[in-house]
Parts: structure tokens; sequence; C-alpha cells
């Protein structure tokens, strides 16, 4: 699938992966809308790249649903979705002096990266079925897993979870939606130079970055764009989760 003049959608599309996924597939000459709750910092990624911004909570069903409109009304129907928005919060199932882990922060982990996910791609696939095939596909939809969904650490017990759950709806919605010739593909990313890697210490990142067998560092958010634009212009991927890493295998801690 070409992306010149077709319109696209970036959750997260504010900053970090999802940010440098906007910035490339607008570079392409895809009309792309912003999902985010950040509203400074979208309204500025999308002012520069010429593109929309919505800001959107992807767990509030009537918010997407009228973000997803309001979008196509600006751009046209969406023919590429990129999910990006997520949390990666860090506690132990059982922390000091026995105390459990938060049901809150674990229920908000997954209402965030799995169901803000599948509510954001049900609500556009829907709108992808209305619209004609360009060639022999309508659309593609990309989600963002993580490597913490095969080998999550100490402490990640609820991003873990929610990452697995993307991997887990990847293939049965690749093989629902492929009667409408509407691709499913999801990226694990894993250790990458995101803002809130950003809000490490240098030091810290440097550590990190030297875990990775190769390249010997942290992977940069234009390389998971480049993974997105891939897919999207390749029609044989679907289904597929794919592990970008560097060949990383994460330690239990």
């Amino acid at each position: 699938m070409e992306l010149n003049g077709l319109a696209a959608i970036v959750t997260g599309g504010a900053s970090g992966l999802g940010g440098a996924t906007a910035r490339l597939l607008a570079s392409l000459g895809a009309k792309v809308s912003i999902f985010d709750l950040n509203a400074e910092v979208g309204e500025a990624t999308a002012a520069e790249i010429g593109g929309a911004f919505f800001k959107v909570d992807v767990t509030d069903d009537a918010a997407v649903t009228e973000a997803v409109a309001a979008a196509e009304a600006r751009h046209n129907t969406a023919r590429v979705l990129v999910n990006c928005a997520g949390i990666a919060p860090a506690a132990r199932t059982v922390g000091r002096e026995a105390v459990p882990h938060s049901l809150d922060l674990f229920r908000k982990a997954v209402e965030i990266n799995l169901i803000g996910t599948f509510n954001v791609l049900s609500k556009v696939a829907a709108r992808m079925t209305t619209v004609d095939p360009l060639g022999e596909e309508r659309g593609v939809i990309i989600n963002t897993a993580s490597v913490a969904a095969f080998d999550g650490q100490i402490g990640q017990a609820a991003y873990a979870a929610s990452k697995g759950g993307v991997v887990g709806l990847t293939l049965p919605i690749a093989r629902e939606l492929a009667q409408h010739g509407i691709r499913v593909v999801s990226i694990a990313p894993g250790l990458f130079l995101t803002p809130m890697m950003q809000g490490f210490p240098e030091h810290v990142q440097e550590a990190l970055g030297k875990q990775v067998p190769f390249p010997n560092r942290l992977g940069r958010p234009e390389e998971y764009a480049m993974l997105v634009e891939s897919i999207v212009r390749n029609p044989m991927l679907n289904g597929e989760t794919i592990r970008l890493d560097g060949a990383i295998r994460m330690a239990p801690k």
C-alpha cells in the first residue's frame, strides 16, 4: 500500500514511538491524525507535520467514536492505524512489608494498553470495511506490544500481561478481518529512547543500551517508524508480532 494521500491515525502520536511514526507517515504523503492526551505536544506535532490533533482517551468508548468520526471528516476514512498509546507501570506482585500489587494500577495498565488498543482498533476497522479496496487491500492496522510480552521482568506483571494481550489478539483479528482485505500486525519493541527512557540519567540510559547485543545501544523511535512503513508497504506481513529489539532477551531484573 502506498501512503501518499492516504489518511492515517496514530494513537500516542504526540511524541516517542508514535511521534516518530506520525512524522514519517506525513513525510511520505499521508494525512495524519494524532490521538493523544497531551494537547500541548500533540498540537505542536500536528502543526509541524501538517496533520490534525484530537485529544482522546483511548479507553473512552464515546470519545474514540467521536474522534474517529472527526478524523474521517477532516482527512477521509483512515487506511492506516498505528496504536502507540500506552503506559509502563512498574510494581511487584508482593511489595515491601507483604503489600500486594495495587489492583487499580494493574487494571489501569490493562485498560490503556490492551482495552484502549482494541477500542480504537475495532472502531477504525469498522470504518475501513466500508471503503473500496486499494488494489488487494483496504487497510493496515499496526499495534504496539513489547518484548515484555515474552520475557517480562520482575515488577512488570501488569505491563507484560497487557502487552501479552496485544500479542494474543493479533492473529485472531487478522484472521477475522482478512475477508475485508485488512491486515493486522503488532510490533514488540525492545529498549527504545522514548520520553520515559529520556527521564532516566544518562548513565542509566547507557547501561541499558549496552544490554542490547547489536546494535549495542537503545533503539531510536525513527527505527520503529521504519518498521511501520515496511509493514504498510508489504502485503504479506499479516497476523504476526515482530520483535524489534536488537536481539535482546530481557533478564529477570
